[in-house]
This record gives structure tokens, C-alpha cells and sequence, in this order.
């Protein structure tokens, strides 16, 4: 089975959220209807093109893995189908996120992949990748501040946008994420 490609985006080499921020400019350049084929070498853009496609209306129709590029496919949607992502309403900074540390009542998801997570990630954070969330949603306690932390507020943003659909109400997102992070860190 093979799929038509309208457009090729070589986006490898790039980390996040680089390739979602050139597959929106490419998308805007094609019709609707038409595929656009992006590759990445960014293990997180499995769950970036899925998160990006869902939160925008776009159709996410697939990814395959060759050696270390990943190929992502994605159908560009009528404007009918479509929509832009939406910031979640409630954003809390790097800073405000240290001086909770202590605090037993909060829980801080980290949803960047796991290689990212291992080198650096905040103490006690909980690695649950973008792409598993759904799956994993049941392991949150509803009950928790919960503060979702990605590299850049990106990813960050589209599943604290998931967890409040499914009935989270105390769901922060915090930016500007680990790529500015000068807080007290662990790794394993």
C-alpha cells in the first residue's frame, strides 16, 4: 500500500517544537485534501504530529520508522474541519513551579519522551509521555494539583488541554518548560 504525497518536509535534525512549527507553515501551502509527508529524527514527534493534528482538525493518517527518520503522515483538512490550538487558560511559570516543589499536594507530568526525561527532569516528576497520556490518564490522581511540564510549553499545553477534557480541573501548564528550566533537577 503506498500513499500519495502532495508535499515533503524534511524536518530532520530538528528538536521540538521546530518540527510542528514548519509542518503548520508547510501546511498552509498546500490545498486541502492534499498529504504532506514530514521527516523527523525527533523520537517526540510521534506524539507531537498526533497532539498537533488532533488539536488542529488536520487528519494525522499514519507513521512509519526507517532506520532513525521517522516518516509522518498528514492529510491538510478543509478550513471547515479545522482549528487553531487554543493556549490553555491556566499557565504557571518555571518559577512558581520551584516554589511548589515542597508542596505534597501538587503533581508535576513531565510529557516530553523518555530520553529527554532520564538526562534532566524536575524532582519527582512523573514521566508520561504526550503519545501514552490517553492510555495513562488513570495512574493521575483527579484530586492533585497537576502540573504538566514539556522543553517548551508546546506539548505541555496540548495535554493539559486532554487531562481538563477528561475531568482534571486543577491543570496548570507550565512555561516556559524545561528548555528554561534553572530549578533544582534529577536524572536516571
Amino acid at each position: 500500500m503506498s500513499i500519495k504525497v502532495n508535499k515533503v518536509l524534511d524536518a530532520k535534525g530538528l528538536a521540538c517544537p521546530m518540527p510542528v512549527v514548519k509542518t503548520k507553515k508547510t501546511m498552509d501551502q498546500i490545498e486541502p485534501g492534499e498529504v504532506l509527508l514530514v521527516e523527523a529524527t525527533d523520537r517526540g514527534s510521534l506524539a507531537d504530529m498526533k497532539g498537533w493534528a488532533k488539536n488542529t482538525g488536520h487528519q494525522y493518517l499514519g507513521s512509519k520508522e526507517e532506520g532513525d527518520v521517522l516518516y509522518h503522515y498528514l492529510r491538510k483538512s478543509d478550513p471547515s474541519e479545522t482549528s487553531e490550538i487554543e493556549e490553555f487558560p491556566h499557565v504557571t511559570s518555571n518559577e512558581d513551579l520551584i516554589n511548589k516543589l515542597d508542596d505534597e499536594n501538587i503533581t508535576v507530568i513531565d510529557v516530553r519522551e523518555p530520553a529527554e526525561y532520564v538526562f534532566s527532569h524536575v524532582p519527582g516528576a512523573v514521566s508520561i509521555p504526550l503519545g501514552e497520556l490517553e492510555e495513562r490518564m488513570g495512574e493521575i490522581d483527579k484530586e492533585s494539583e497537576i502540573h504538566v511540564i514539556c522543553r517548551t510549553g508546546n506539548r505541555s499545553n496540548m495535554a493539559a488541554q486532554q487531562l481538563a477534557e477528561n475531568g482534571y480541573d486543577k491543570v496548570f501548564n507550565v512555561k516556559p518548560g524545561m528548555s528554561e528550566w534553572d530549578g533544582p533537577t534529577e536524572n536516571k
